[in-house]
């Protein structure tokens, strides 16, 4: 059944949240053409962060009056922590476009995620859409080849899935601490437990110089406006109204939403970028897209009696 009135306000966040993290993509690309991996999760972890200053006495008093800080600390390490390694560094490697679609498989993980944690429910049709969508992202990868935007596709796009296995894992246990914490303190900690290990990280392991190439030429303001906008906008606005819409709906409802990822990773990455699939890879994301549908079906179904 779509959304009454009084409930529509967690759906919108998600849709609103999703345009952000559709962009980071592209976004995330052009940084990376002056900026390495650990240089630019760092500055984004701390734009965030002192965006929250005003904010962390009130957070800091939730904190101490809930405690699970062990999980917290486990959430941050899934997401932002070892998401954005991996999604930093796939992004060198594969085309923002490429990357959009393989955000297609986070539902499913959850799904799964969801099953074997919280015992959310899991038919049929969750599993049949599953094995499809994991022989789209296959082909989509193996079809991929090397080009002046794509250095490595291949690698890329594995780094991407895995990427989106920690955010299933990110996904459950927020769901889980949202019913004692704020979607605020959670985002808060996120940023926190994200500049910390990120800047340690940077500050002790050397990187490769090499750099994105995009053919095309940005200001040189551009990659600093990016981190800004990252930790800022996608960070700040995109986590919270993610945490939001999560406080409110089931994990597998809330990441449902993910699937819109792609299609705005996509857009934005024909529209700034001039990227496209080739014609082979249009096959598996289809597949994908299939095997999303077809998990989401039985979704919809079964979320109306937890709603």
């Amino acid at each position: 059944m779509p959304p009454t009135a009084p409930n529509l306000l967690p759906h919108l966040a998600l849709l609103t949240a999703m345009a952000f993290w559709g962009s980071t993509f592209v976004v995330l690309r052009i940084a990376l053409t002056t900026l390495s991996p650990l240089q630019t999760m760092a500055g984004r972890m701390l734009v965030a962060c002192i965006v929250f200053l005003p904010l962390w006495p009130r957070l800091w008093r939730e904190l101490k009056t809930h405690g699970h800080l062990g999980t917290l600390t486990l959430m941050a390490l899934c997401e932002p922590c070892l998401f954005f390694l991996f999604e930093t560094n796939a992004l060198r490697l594969t085309t923002a476009s490429q990357a959009g679609m393989i955000t297609s498989m986070l539902p499913l993980l959850v799904a799964v995620t969801a099953f074997a944690t919280l015992r959310e429910h899991a038919g049929l049709r969750m599993w049949l859409g599953f094995l499809l969508a994991v022989c789209g992202v296959t082909w989509l990868t193996l079809t991929a080849v090397p080009d002046e935007k794509a250095a490595n596709p291949l690698l890329g796009n594995i780094l991407e899935g895995v990427a989106m296995c920690c955010a299933a894992g990110y996904t459950v246990l927020a769901r889980h601490l949202s019913a004692q914490y704020s979607a605020l303190c959670i985002t808060a900690v996120q940023a926190f437990v994200g500049m910390v290990f990120f800047c340690l990280l940077a500050a002790t392991i050397p990187e490769s110089a090499a750099l994105v190439s995009l053919g095309r030429t940005f200001p040189a303001w551009a990659p600093w406006a990016c981190l800004l906008y990252l930790g800022g906008i996608v960070t700040f606005a995109g986590y919270g109204l993610y945490n939001f819409g999560v406080k409110r709906l089931n994990a597998g409802r809330a990441a449902a939403y993910t699937n819109l990822i792609p299609v705005f990773a996509l857009l934005f990455g024909i529209a700034l970028l001039d990227e496209k699939l080739l014609p082979a890879q249009y096959g598996g994301a289809a597949l994908i897209v299939l095997g999303v549908l077809l998990s989401q079906w039985r979704g919809k179904a079964a979320a109306n009696p937890a709603s």
